[in-house]
């Protein structure tokens, strides 16, 4: 079935040679990876997911997902393949093993965390049921000859109608983190990993009345504020909003993701903790209402149809550049969290979760996962000083929050080849 690209239009086209718009997973399982349990493995979860077994191509002008039959590739090998090339075999998906570690790699046009997440329940369970010999409970995951519903398939944003008309308001600036420590020998794209008990840190949420996500949020604002006290700019997060419920459609396999901004007013800074969730929290509240999620929908869909509206890629390419410009000059960072990643029996076999992707929100990407009794944050970022997750980590200290620093690595992930980026 041919997919004519709408809803990932944005984000074909914001990718470039420097921004890599791909979804990395990467997990450290148990024991060493079984070459043969995973090539079954992929196999099977590759049948379940046709949609996901697709190549790009240009036809008249338009470009479309089209059926892609070839293999899709498994290197052993922690580089992976570059998406849509000959060595991924023109995919937009591929996999890789090492050692016990799996790779997931997805074009971020193609899915979301929320569309990977159930194709890695999928993948997990036919490897750990073959890799371990063990009869694991499929209920609540996607197996090859289930019937695949229509709305797994189709875009939601393509067809809702009457949706609310966004407001348009005039956005301050932001501060920007990577104006205060980046210099032209700092420009390497890192990520920093911590994790922390999922229970020490939801009994801390869940006393001070907050959720995961909006407690990372204050915590960076609270961090960035006290090393810049005197900055005039804005200290402002976007939280990411899975936008399926607003669109009732929570099968969709596209990239559905929105947010909300929760701006660290000057007011709050000499608030207590309690009072800043406090409002943090009803920032959230008035901005996830339904209303409100569809007309930032409405808005993305303008942008969309903006874009089919012009001659060529060029201008395509040239509207992209200034939303991402835009979107830089607006925010500080952007936190993302996909929820428990709820991977059923398989997460017994999990011992890490990592989640990377470009940090195209502000100049500051947290993903949150919550893994096998674990929240990981991988704090991705345009630059590797580490003064923004030392500030981070001290609120988590101030607050007696244990965590365990795991790694520091070059935030390297697979290019996506396209014609203007080749």
């Amino acid at each position: 079935m041919e997919q004519k690209l709408f809803t990932e239009l944005r984000t074909l086209y914001q990718s470039g040679k420097d921004n890599a718009s791909v979804i990395r997973i990467h997990m450290r399982m148990s024991d060493s990876i079984e070459p043969d349990a995973f090539r079954h493995a992929v196999n099977m979860t590759m049948k379940r997911y046709p949609y996901f077994c697709v190549e790009l191509q240009n036809k008249e002008g338009s470009y479309v997902f089209a059926e892609n039959h070839r293999p899709v590739i498994i290197t052993n090998s922690l580089r992976g393949v570059d998406l849509n090339s000959e060595e991924s075999n023109f995919h937009m998906i591929a996999f890789a093993w090492h050692d016990d570690k799996i790779i997931l790699d997805v074009f971020h046009a193609l899915t979301d965390g929320t569309g990977a997440y159930e194709l890695l329940r999928t993948l997990l369970y036919y490897y750990c049921s073959e890799r371990y010999h063990a009869e694991l409970n499929r209920d609540g995951i996607r197996l090859a000859g289930d019937d695949i519903p229509i709305e797994e398939w189709n875009d939601p944003v393509l067809t809702a109608s009457e949706l609310p008309v966004p407001t348009h308001t005039d956005i301050s600036k932001a501060l920007n983190p990577a104006e205060y420590v980046r210099h032209e020998s700092d420009n390497v794209r890192t990520v920093y990993s911590v994790s922390i008990s999922e229970s020490e840190f939801m009994r801390f949420v869940t006393q001070h009345n907050g959720t995961p996500g909006t407690m990372t949020a204050l915590f960076l604002s609270r961090a960035v504020a006290k090393l810049y006290p005197d900055s005039e700019d804005a200290i402002r997060i976007a939280l990411c909003v899975n936008q399926r419920k607003a669109l009732h459609a929570p099968l969709a396999h596209q990239t559905l993701v929105g947010g909300v901004m929760l701006e660290y007013k000057d007011k709050m800074r000499n608030w207590p903790l309690e009072k800043q969730v406090t409002a943090y929290r009803g920032m959230v509240i008035v901005q996830t209402q339904e209303e409100k999620v569809l007309a930032g929908v409405n808005s993305l869909k303008g942008i969309n149809q903006l874009l089919l509206s012009m001659k060529n890629d060029n201008e395509r390419l040239a509207l992209a550049g200034k939303i991402i410009a835009h979107t830089f000059g607006i925010l500080t960072a952007t936190v993302s969290y996909v929820g428990k990643g709820d991977f059923k029996e398989s997460e017994k076999y999990i011992r890490d979760f990592h989640l990377w992707t470009y940090p195209g929100g502000g100049a500051i990407l947290i993903e949150i996962s919550a893994v096998s009794g674990r929240f990981t944050f991988d704090i991705m970022q345009h630059f590797s000083s580490p003064v923004y997750v030392n500030a981070f980590l001290k609120e988590l200290e101030d607050n007696g929050i244990n965590y365990d620093f795991q790694s520091v690595n070059k935030l390297e992930l697979p290019k996506v080849k396209l014609s203007w980026n080749m």
